[in-house]
């Protein structure tokens, strides 16, 4: 483990010897990331993000560091570990949320959607080119009126012989502008189940913009988008998507990613200050030979290494594959409002250059708040694992 030791630094210091419990093919992995995130993500990220602009030629390297396509096996796809696809995620987060919320949704939403829910030949069809990024995906559930109560969507697919045609709106649709393929969960009129289909752009009913003003992950693009008459054959509708339950299942299997995502965060945040506090001089010495400030950052750190507690334990029970959906709502809602924390923390920490984009924290700190958000809400969360240890659903 002697060419590993640097990166308890990146783990924001491995008090707890979390990364004696990976192997080499999952550090393998993180190591490959890492240096992409070191010497490529954060030397520009920052400009980017400041004007909304799309990093494509980070996104083209994705497809090179072989970590498109999640877990998924054979089509050219990463194939990683559970455990490695959390690595990943969490390494991608801590250099930059929009880079990682466009694999996040291209692979763990649009590819997953396919490889879970779609026949062999609608696999071979189109997962190759998705991991190699010919064709880039998107998934369209979300809805301008159905957000947490997704499975209410009104967006409606009608049979005329050999075709489906699609009605709707949806909204909050990562990639939806530049996505080739766009996976629509709408409702079949005839049998009320919710069905899954996939649309290739262009197409002509399919208009898609660009949703303004967003101040977290801005160097992705979400979109309003409207389904007028849009005609999608009956070979695009995914086989297996036969139910709002198999919708449900692609969104299980990423809800815990979201976990380590928020880690990513946190530990960029964590380090920054760390980094601050050791350089900045106040007073005649560094911000860190003040005991308010060591206490802060312990904290810090406390708060931290339960993040990694929690997703080391998701990562060895998605493993053995027991992780539940209410495991991963839980880990999603403990480690997205644990790393609010750390980032506001760290922003403070840093006084007026806590707001700036070159010392990177104010990035994470607004990007921590659309994760927070999306995958289902803390009050979601909150009340999935309610019903769970209850046993009385508060919800519909």
């Amino acid at each position: 483990m002697a060419e590993y030791e640097h990166l308890g630094e990146a783990l924001g210091t491995d008090f707890f010897s979390v990364r004696e419990q990976f192997t080499t093919e999952q550090w393998e992995k993180f190591i490959a990331v890492r240096k992409f995130v070191d010497e490529e993500v954060l030397p520009d990220i920052g400009s980017y993000w400041e004007k909304a602009e799309l990093p494509w030629h980070l996104f083209r390297r994705l497809p090179e560091l072989k970590i498109v396509g999640e877990d998924i096996d054979g089509y050219g796809a990463a194939g990683m570990s559970p455990m490695a696809c959390g690595l990943v995620h969490m390494e991608l987060h801590r250099g930059d949320g929009s880079l990682g919320t466009f694999l996040g949704v291209h692979a763990g939403l649009a590819m997953q959607s396919v490889a879970m829910c779609g026949s062999e030949e609608q696999k071979q069809r189109w997962l190759p080119a998705m991991s190699s990024l010919e064709k880039i995906g998107a998934f369209a559930l979300t809805e301008p009126q159905h957000g947490s109560d997704s499975i209410a969507l009104e967006t409606t697919a009608r049979r005329d012989g050999d075709y489906w045609i699609l009605n709707g709106s949806k909204r909050w649709i990562g990639n939806g502008t530049i996505a080739d393929l766009v996976v629509v969960w709408a409702r079949d009129t005839d049998s009320g189940d919710v069905k899954g289909f996939v649309v290739e752009t262009p197409a002509e009913g399919y208009a898609a913009t660009v949703i303004p003003g967003k101040v977290s992950l801005r160097s992705v693009w979400q979109a309003d988008i409207e389904l007028t008459d849009v005609r999608v054959p009956d070979e695009n509708r995914l086989e297996n998507a036969r139910s709002f339950k198999d919708c449900g299942k692609v969104l299980a299997n990423t809800r815990g990613i979201c976990a380590w995502m928020a880690l990513g965060h946190a530990t960029a945040g964590y380090d920054a200050a760390m980094r601050y506090a050791m350089a900045r001089q106040q007073f005649g010495k560094p911000l860190a030979s003040f005991q308010i400030v060591q206490q802060r950052l312990v904290h810090m750190l406390a708060d931290l290494t339960s993040m990694q507690l929690y997703c080391m334990q998701l990562g060895r029970l998605a493993d053995a594959g027991r992780l539940s959906p209410t495991v991963a709502g839980l880990a999603k809602m403990h480690n997205t409002r644990t790393a609010r924390k750390i980032l506001s923390e760290s922003r403070d920490l840093l006084g007026g250059n806590g707001i700036l984009l070159e010392h990177h924290v104010v990035r994470h700190w607004a990007d921590i708040e659309a994760i927070h958000t999306f995958e289902g809400t803390e009050t979601m969360q909150t009340l999935i694992v309610g019903r769970d240890i209850t046993g009385i659903g508060a919800f519909a």
